[in-house]
Formats: structure tokens, sequence, C-alpha cells
């Protein structure tokens, strides 16, 4: 099993990826808690030069919600993870994880349901790039 999937942008900026994709997300039902810019945070931290790499932890409340209530601890799994990378040929990559895989350690068949609402949403923003 996969534990994520994606796609590739051609014709955009790395910035304007990011763009895409949190308007993506929004039209989902997803807001972006935190944006972490892995580049930038390897340079400062340890001085290594990095490719243009973005973690997007995206939360789409209602889910959130209905996740916490049914399994107290689910918040380990939380936020959704979406990544925006560039890779060597200048292509966008942009990879989302699949909450199914993540969640199906967690032995609780009411976050099934729930896992997979928010896979068939997020592969909708994939999809829609």
């Amino acid at each position: 099993m996969s534990y994520y999937f994606n796609t590739n942008l051609k014709g955009t900026t790395f910035e304007d990826a990011i763009i895409k994709v949190t308007a993506a997300l929004k039209e989902e039902g997803f807001g972006v808690l935190t944006t972490i810019d892995v580049k930038e945070t390897l340079k400062k931290k340890i001085d290594v030069d990095f490719k243009k790499y973005t973690i997007l932890g995206a939360c789409n409340p209602h889910f959130a919600h209905k996740a916490l209530c049914s399994e107290d601890k689910i918040g380990v799994f939380l936020p959704c993870n979406v990544i925006v990378e560039e890779n060597e040929d200048g292509s966008i990559e942009v990879v989302a994880v699949d909450p199914i895989a993540s969640m199906s350690t967690v032995e609780n068949p009411d976050l099934g349901e729930i896992a997979t609402d928010v896979q068939n949403k997020l592969k909708k923003v994939i999809a829609n790039l």
C-alpha cells in the first residue's frame, strides 16, 4: 500500500504551485495550519543546501473534530501533510499523505469512514491541480 498520492505540475513556478495547492485545499474545506520551508530550515539549522521543498499542514476542521471525538490520540496523525517540491528537471511535484495508510495502524473502525472521506477530498485536490 502506498502512503501517498501525487501529481506533477508543468508550466508553473514553485511559489505559484504553493498558491494553487493552498487554493485547491480550500476548495475542499482544508485550511493550511502550518507551512514548513524545508530548504530554508535546513540551511539555517545545519547549513545544508536542499531543493525547494515545502510541507503544508492541511486540516479540515470538520473531519479533524470527528476523528478526535472517535480517537482522542489521533492528533499524532494530524494535520494531513501535503508537500510541494521542485524536482531536478524544474517540474513541481505535489504529494499528499494517504490518510487511510496512516490511520490504518489505529484499531478503531470509526476512523475508517473518516479516513476514506479525507482521502477522497485530498485525491480531488491532487486531481484538480
